[in-house]
């Protein structure tokens, strides 16, 4: 962070700042623009796509903008990026197809949609940003595959969690420590909350009730930190997590202390203060090491406890682009095949013939699994499971399986999740 704002001065100060599109106006596409009109001048938002153009354009008038442009083709986009001008568009694959934007920055949340922008995007060459880890939980080794053969940047953001904590984890193993665990703080965590409990709050936030359904049932939770997984090769001690309900951060590495994996471990900690952020667990029995780190108060080892306490996704999300545009360096990617998997589970009662509400609904909420364990058991990736029908009733709290529903015909985010394990375990 300390090297790329000057980087990124330089390319405002040579008169060239980066040229960003973003695709998605709701709430979190919303603050993404205000951030980078606001606080960025050496990123310079070309361009934003959304289904309903009055949002897009109500995202650039919060900062200001006014001089805007509606395309409805590349040629269109190009015409307002030489003149200066910013541009909307309900089309995503215009900023995806036209020349001079660099990064895409894709914030929709959303699975199918959101595959097809981005697989457009790495096609044209364009360096690919999420705010969307629901698409990356779901799809991500096989987009970054894409990615990787195109010779773009593809990387979920800075400041959400899975960031956060890569960041610490790089930062923890700069100084000589082995990362072990590595995780989210969460302070609330009910697997059966609906956008029935959670529509007030939703309300009083100004978000989606299914939003902060998400949020409470543990299904952004478990996709989260399925894309550290799949960015560190750690995995899960047990279905769901140990999630264990701590005082403070601190107390963490003597709960974790006979739990351990040889390759490393995502979890979270329930209500544990500050309660929000991350925190990355590093090992060393170097008694040099051990010595220091005792005197600087972080505790009697071999496992030492670094966190974060806050997360801001919206605002350090420029910096995710700047970062591959400048430096080629994705915050947090995939690195090879899938690890762990955010698969669906009953909330209640299901019954044949009923069809899939998705994320943040009333049928399901999400647990991660390690990758190998949920395909024997045939597991429904929760980030498929909108809009699929029920064949056979399936109990409370029981894993919905691929036998148990019949998909939605035609879909990308099928022919990706069937694409992705034949590539990497085919």
């Amino acid at each position: 962070m300390i090297l790329i704002d000057r980087a990124i001065e330089s390319r405002q100060r040579s008169g060239s700042p980066i040229r960003v599109g973003l695709v998605g106006a709701g709430y979190s596409g919303r603050n993404i623009a205000y951030q980078i009109l606001k606080s960025f001048p050496g990123l310079r938002l070309v361009a934003i796509a959304n289904r309903t153009v009055s949002a897009a354009q109500a995202a650039y008038m919060a900062a200001g903008i006014t001089d805007i442009s509606e395309v409805d083709s590349c040629v269109g986009l190009q015409q307002a990026m030489d003149h200066q001008r910013y541009a909307v568009t309900d089309d995503a694959s215009i900023l995806c197809r036209t020349d001079g934007i660099e990064v895409i920055i894709e914030a929709t949340g959303t699975i199918e949609f959101g595959a097809g922008v981005v697989a457009q995007a790495i096609e044209y060459g364009k360096h690919i940003i999420l705010g969307n880890v629901e698409l990356d939980a779901t799809l991500g080794p096989i987009l970054k595959s894409y990615a990787d053969r195109a010779g773009v940047i593809y990387s979920n953001s800075d400041g959400d969690e899975p960031g956060v904590a890569m960041n610490m984890l790089r930062f923890v193993r700069s100084i000589g420590l082995k990362p072990m665990v590595a995780g989210n703080l969460k302070g609330l965590y009910d697997r059966y909350r609906t956008p029935e409990t959670q529509k007030g709050f939703a309300e009083k936030v100004n978000q989606k009730a299914t939003t902060m359904t998400s949020f409470a049932d543990g299904t952004k939770l478990s996709m989260e930190l399925t894309v550290l997984a799949n960015a560190t090769g750690f995995k899960v001690g047990t279905r769901g997590m140990y999630g264990p309900a701590l005082a403070h951060v601190s107390e963490s590495p003597g709960f974790y202390r006979d739990k351990l994996l040889d390759g490393g471990m995502v979890d979270f900690l329930c209500g544990a203060a500050p309660s929000n952020g991350a925190f990355v667990l590093g090992y060393t029995e170097d008694p040099v090491k051990a010595a220091y780190l005792k005197y600087l108060k972080m505790g009697e080892g071999p496992l030492y406890a670094f966190y974060t306490p806050f997360h801001l996704p919206q605002l350090e999300i420029p910096l995710t682009a700047s970062r591959a545009v400048l430096f080629k360096d994705a915050t947090v990617a995939p690195i090879g095949g899938p690890v762990c998997d955010a698969i669906a589970v009953a909330k209640r009662e299901l019954k044949a013939g009923e069809v899939l509400d998705g994320i943040g609904g009333f049928a399901c909420y999400t647990l991660i699994e390690n990758y190998d364990v949920a395909r024997k058991l045939d597991a429904l990736p929760m980030g498929i499971s909108e809009g699929c029908t029920l064949s056979r009733d399936v109990a409370k709290d029981a894993v919905v399986t691929y036998a148990d529903v019949s998909l939605p015909q035609g879909r990308l985010c099928d022919k990706l999740r069937s694409e992705q394990h034949q590539y990497f375990l085919g």
